[in-house]
């Protein structure tokens, strides 16, 4: 899942928000303009980590997700490691590419059941034991480990082999930047394997599944949903717009955390300034008949831009089914990113926002890496979410025949 962080860094925003929720606090930083965000539901999060340049943000978004769920269970915190899953999803993206007679996804980009799917059939080990960095850089850089990956794959589809040879260099090259996969391994006294490890958490995969809302395959069926990403073909339960928001907010006052999967390439997403937004400009009453008519012309980036010139929220577009159907199938709105959904908070006019936790780490924003995302932003750009099964409502549970 490509992070499309460079975008943000285009805005030219003048507007500052409050906060967005720094470190996961409750305290605000007042200021004389700008949002003013109050919490409603604030739940157990990890610390933000920094994905760095890789394009590993479902496996961060993930982990965060299952070490807030240790928390809700009582487990304590965990720092998981996020490499030691995305090692085991490169071999299997070889694999799956091999079968694929050389048009498999070999990106850095996966989606959550991916991890879900390493946890079940590899295990999962503390970052402390496994951390990826085996290669003297103190942050992750996946840019040759990925090169040398896209050299290695060709080779067993054009012999129509994948020789003893060829496992060996994979693993040589996965052991030389990621470092080797430990056999057994001790952690607070007691000694585990990744699978032993694993069952001492009390995860179990089958409790977690993802939800989407697309109209072009029937609403309470398992649909598969057409995104590079999704290279396992794992099929997604499609609810409509309304109960997935419905399931989140569900899901958040329930206790339960949600990881992510949307679109953050809009204008409109500005990490930096700790806040995402749909805006409707059109609606704002200050403009002229002139402005009006010069906004219609506008795309929806050069809407955003021009929407954090004012210097406190503005309407925002009243997402329908059929906006966010269109969005994404005219390729506007794509699988670009993985966040970890950890509350609610409202503005001063009421507006409701999901805190989301990041995995740019935290020095690239002054809200501790964290940001507020927009119910009409969220509304929009979703492509799905992964729950546990617990927090959807009884009456949708039942409709999906969960």
């Amino acid at each position: 899942m490509k992070k499309q962080f460079f975008l943000t860094m285009l805005l030219a925003l003048i507007i500052v928000p409050s906060f967005a929720q720094k470190k996961n606090s409750a305290s605000t930083t007042k200021i004389e303009e700008g949002y003013k965000f109050t919490p409603v539901v604030e739940l157990k999060a990890t610390p933000v980590k920094n994905q760095a340049s890789t394009g590993t943000c479902w496996c961060f978004a993930t982990t965060s997700f299952i070490e807030s769920e240790l928390l809700r269970l009582g487990k304590g915190e965990y720092d998981l490691s996020e490499m030691f899953i995305v090692r085991d999803n490169y071999t299997d993206k070889l694999n799956d590419n091999y079968l694929r007679q050389g048009k498999g996804n070999l990106g850095p980009g996966s989606v959550g059941h991916d991890w879900m799917y390493g946890f079940k059939n590899y295990g999962i080990v503390p970052d402390e034991v496994y951390n990826g960095l085996n290669y003297g850089s103190p942050t992750h850089n996946h840019g040759e480990l990925n090169a040398f990956i896209n050299a290695v794959a060709a080779v067993p589809v054009q012999r129509k082999n994948e020789s003893e040879q060829y496992h060996k260099i994979v693993d040589a090259i996965l052991d030389t930047y990621l470092g080797k996969i430990p056999e057994n391994f001790t952690y607070k006294g007691v000694n585990y394997t990744p699978k032993s490890f694993a069952a001492s958490l009390g995860i179990n995969p089958g409790d977690y599944v993802e939800i989407t809302s697309f109209t072009h395959f029937p609403f309470y069926t398992q649909g598969l949903l057409e995104i590079p990403d999704n290279w396992r073909m794992e099929r997604y339960y499609n609810v409509p717009l309304d109960e997935l928001i419905q399931t989140m907010d569900y899901a958040l006052h329930n206790g339960y955390t949600i990881a992510w999967d949307g679109d953050v390439s809009e204008r409109g997403f500005s990490h930096s300034k700790g806040v995402a937004i749909f805006p409707e400009l059109s609606k704002v009453d200050n403009y002229s008949t002139t402005d009006r008519a010069r906004l219609e012309k506008m795309s929806l980036g050069e809407r955003s831009e021009e929407a954090f010139k004012f210097a406190s929220p503005f309407p925002e577009v009243n997402v329908t089914q059929e906006i966010r159907q269109a969005g994404f199938e005219n390729f506007t709105t794509t699988d670009d990113h993985l966040m970890h959904l950890t509350g609610i908070v409202k503005d001063q006019n009421g507006t409701k926002y999901y805190i989301t936790k990041n995995s740019w780490g935290t020095d690239r924003n002054t809200f501790g890496g964290y940001l507020n995302m927009s119910e009409s932003y969220v509304r929009a750009k979703t492509i799905s979410i992964l729950v546990h099964k617990n927090a959807i409502p009884a009456e949708i549970k039942t409709k999906l025949g969960l």
